[in-house]
């Protein structure tokens, strides 16, 4: 596009001040700098917009109406798109008549931006963070899914496998570490040598490393990283400490269920690939940072970019990953394990160490953390596996204000007393008796593990500390909010999802009307596509499996249980994976199935545990599958070599954690016990064996239903449902800039991110997601398109090795600092939670014995 546009038959420089019409829009009276204006407001840096400027030039008005059409429909409500640029497609589109074709001069400057902006759409992503680190350019004939590759991908998941099961790190970027100097060095000394398959030569060394081969690696590692959740069911079922069924110690019983419900989550994640992988609006945030650190790996441009010091940076971003990765290693020991204090910085509870109301209030471990600077730990912000430069700041902030509003009301319950939270501490996860000691569920179940009326009733009832009891109110809310939702904002996109997979059914696929034809679809179209019946075959026979399963041994469940979770899963999968797709948190299901499960099959914890797992768990695994599925369709994998990756990894890693789970339950002498050795006692299982019985044998009918003492907030639904319709509305009506960016999810989400977490792991997201997302991007793009995920990649991989090396080399050992810097965050209430009232010896709270039942 030329500098100097005719308008009005007199040539005018651009950098005129353009004139407004009365609607705000600009009219083709004067002149504006038109690329400045429109790499201005799409976020795009010189050489994206340079590239667009040819196609520009080519598109007629006849071409750009029907893309703007489009863009309007699937972006207008998302609030990662820019507002003034659906502003203006509005006004192209409401003067798109007639008067348009007969007069075009009249409207040079707002269809040649039109042009622009199409063009930008077209040849690259909308989104400046996609823009960032995802080229728009695709080499076919780069190896990927070679020999060297393949080995290395399946020796991560062996290894990590074996690790995560044993010792539950859950590292995944630390393959996509390794993966690079390991490909170097198998590049630098295998020989050509190989054979050919099918007119494709296969070859132990196809040339350079490549950042294909890489990042199919980093898929296969990150399969290793979804452990079977059924492990789970195995230790509470087979250990003498639980309900000791021996059944559950046979192999083929632990490999059926666990191949069950991890390929049941991949075949789903194939079926809505239409929904969640290939429109452009499903950013996913989390995959920026692992093609980050991808790209700094294996791409060689290196562009001066100005930065917000007044400097020309000129560091590549591996030299830039390099410095900042040994930078927050060598942090990271501070706040770890030198001096923890750094970490649990409740430095307002060490004026008055055992003040009640202090801490209550401010403290790290066992309040509302509410401090004006809590932590000097990055680790902390990542509590939800989310950082701030990670995801959008409209994210960060819609959380923060769920936060801010799920504190007033626990603090609210807990100093009126409501439910007796006084007598118990205030953000407490666990679940309590009615004398504030741990429920101990053993009193309330038979020894089959079923549920016990006269033990129950003779003990006590389940009490929730203020913070469960608001996790519950907003999870309740956050589930009906999603349906609601995803209804109103992208009811649209799902339609087309719909289409589209019908389509893909179809031997006549038509013209392709109504596909997905972003750059990163049309880059992906040059590669065999996986057929949607192999994905079935693999739901299918994934269902099978966990039919056999539950069938053939004694779990006193159902099969019909795998179809009702599947139920649950299909009609949240989607929306689920929206939302997390847009904003990068993820809504996960395991309170709704626990409710629909334990209700169920009340009394029975061994069958609310298979609801959970083929409810919850393969929906969690879907969408872990389909963030991969995202990745490998940025980095332009071929589908049926991510496919073949992907199904082989997943049966590797789960034979591999079902191996590692028997060798812990059969020679590890006193596993899961205070008595078992290096640490061993499993935590997490025990846990999870308190909420199986809990919520599958006490059941949440006696704690939420009729004449439950926590029946009121069920009211969470109602409000759920009705948030998302009132914030939808009042944005049409009063069209405020701001309300474009409230995310009623995402303000649920915020609110139920409490016990054990609360303010301290929120707050210092907001004021460094802003310096982002919205200063350093605004003001400085080239800046922080270069380095911004490529710090977030660091610091999480430099974390991730010096956890490792931290928890192997001392904590495993038990070699301890002691001194002030790592007693103080345990002193006082920060230490033992305290509470707001006191019970006297041989007193109880709450409902007498014999009142409930």
């Amino acid at each position: 596009m030329s500098d100097r546009i005719e308008t009005k038959g007199k040539t005018v420089s651009q950098g005129v001040e353009e004139k407004a019409d009365s609607d705000g829009y600009r009219n083709s009276e004067a002149e504006l700098p038109l690329d400045s204006q429109v790499g201005t407001d799409l976020n795009v840096t010189e050489n994206d917009l340079a590239e667009a400027r040819e196609l520009a030039n080519r598109l007629s008005i006849e071409d750009v109406r029907p893309m703007m059409e489009r863009v309007l429909i699937i972006h207008e409500n998302d609030p990662n798109f820019p507002f003034s640029i659906i502003q203006r497609i509005r006004a192209f589109l409401g003067r798109c008549n007639e008067a348009i074709f007969e007069t075009p001069e009249k409207h040079a400057i707002l269809i040649e931006e039109m042009k622009l902006e199409a063009a930008l759409i077209t040849v690259n992503s909308p989104y400046a963070e996609v823009r960032a680190v995802v080229d728009n350019h695709d080499d076919v004939d780069i190896p990927c899914g070679t020999i060297r590759a393949w080995t290395i991908g399946l020796g991560f998941s062996i290894l990590l496998a074996f690790v995560n099961q044993l010792f539950s790190i859950r590292q995944p970027m630390i393959a996509q570490l390794l993966a690079f100097p390991i490909g170097k060095a198998l590049e630098k000394s295998l020989p050509d040598v190989g054979f050919s398959l099918l007119s494709t030569r296969h070859s132990l060394n196809p040339g350079p490393f490549s950042r294909k081969e890489h990042m199919l690696i980093t898929i296969m590692a990150n399969v290793a990283w979804n452990h079977p959740y059924t492990n789970n069911i195995i230790w509470v079922q087979y250990l003498p400490a639980y309900f000791n069924q021996s059944y559950a110690g046979q192999f083929g019983y632990q490999i059926l269920i666990a191949l069950s419900t991890n390929y049941i989550g991949y075949g789903m994640a194939g079926i809505i690939r239409r929904f969640l992988v290939y429109p452009s609006y499903c950013v996913w945030p989390a995959s920026l940072v692992t093609i980050a650190l991808n790209a700094a790996f294996h791409n060689d441009r290196n562009t001066p970019v100005a930065s917000p010091f007044g400097k020309i940076f000129t560091i590549s971003r591996i030299k830039f990953f390099g410095v900042t990765f040994a930078a927050m290693f060598v942090y990271f020991w501070f706040p770890n394990y030198i001096f923890t204090a750094l970490s649990v910085f409740s430095w307002v509870t060490w004026i008055s160490p055992d003040n009640v109301n202090l801490a209550a209030i401010t403290g790290f471990n066992n309040g509302l953390g509410i401090n004006p600077w809590p932590t000097w730990d990055w680790n902390t912000l990542l509590f939800d596996y989310t950082d701030p430069l990670m995801i959008p700041y409209f994210s960060t902030l819609n959380k923060f204000i769920g936060a801010v509003i799920a504190a007033c009301i626990i603090a609210a319950l807990w100093y009126t007393n409501t439910y007796n939270t006084g007598y118990l501490p205030i953000n407490s996860n666990r679940v309590f008796d009615n004398t504030g000691a741990l429920y101990n569920v053993s009193q309330a179940v038979d020894e089959r593990g079923l549920f016990d009326p006269v033990k129950y009733e003779a003990y006590s009832f389940p009490f929730l500390s203020a913070g469960n009891i608001n996790i519950y109110l907003f999870f309740f809310a956050i589930y009906s909010s999603i349906i609601s939702y995803a209804y109103l904002y992208h009811r649209h996109e799902i339609s087309m999802g719909f289409k589209n997979l019908i389509s893909s059914f179809r031997k006549d696929k038509g013209s392709g009307t109504g596909q997905y034809q972003d750059v990163h679809n049309r880059l992906m179209s040059k590669y065999a596509e996986v057929p949607e019946w192999w994905y079935t075959i693999v739901l299918a026979i994934a269902i099978a499996f966990g039919s056999v399963g539950i069938a053939n041994w004694e779990t006193y469940t159902s099969p019909g249980v795998i179809f009702y979770g599947l139920a649950l899963c299909a009609l949240f999968v989607i929306p689920v994976g929206i939302v997390k797709a847009i904003t990068g948190i993820e809504v996960t299901l395991n309170v709704l199935a626990e409710f629909i499960g334990g209700s169920w099959v009340a009394g029975n914890a061994l069958a609310m545990n298979y609801f959970k797992s083929f409810g919850y768990v393969t929906c969690a695994h879907a969408l872990l599958f389909s963030q991969d599925l995202k990745l490998a369709h940025y980095v332009k994998i071929p589908p049926r070599q991510t496919f073949a990756a992907q199904i082989m990894a997943t049966l590797v890693s789960t034979f591999v954690s079902v191996g590692v789970l028997n060798f812990q339950i059969n020679q590890i002498p006193n596993v899961c016990t205070v008595n078992a050795p290096n640490r061993f006692t499993c935590p997490g299982i025990n846990t999870f064996f308190t909420a199986s019985v809990l919520w599958g044998t006490v059941g949440p009918i006696k704690v939420f239903g009729q004449g439950g003492m926590y029946t009121a907030l069920l009211v969470g639904f109602p409000i759920g449902f009705l948030t998302p319709i009132i914030i939808f509305y009042a944005n049409k009506k009063f069209k405020q800039t701001w309300m474009r960016q409230i995310h009623p999810v995402a303000i649920f989400y915020g609110a139920l991110s409490w016990a054990p977490y609360n303010m301290s792991y929120i707050w210092p997201a907001v004021p460094i997601a802003w310096f982002s997302w919205v200063y350093l991007k605004q003001r400085y793009l080239g800046f922080w398109s270069k380095y911004n995920f490529v710090l977030s990649a660091s610091f999480s991989s430099a974390i991730a090795v010096a956890a490792i090396i931290i928890f192997f080399s001392l904590q495993w050992s038990e070699v301890k600092l002691d001194w002030w810097g790592n007693s103080v965050t345990s002193q006082g209430c920060e230490g033992d939670a305290c509470t707001l009232y006191k019970l006297g010896e041989g007193e109880y709270f709450g409902p007498r014995i014999g009142e409930f039942h």
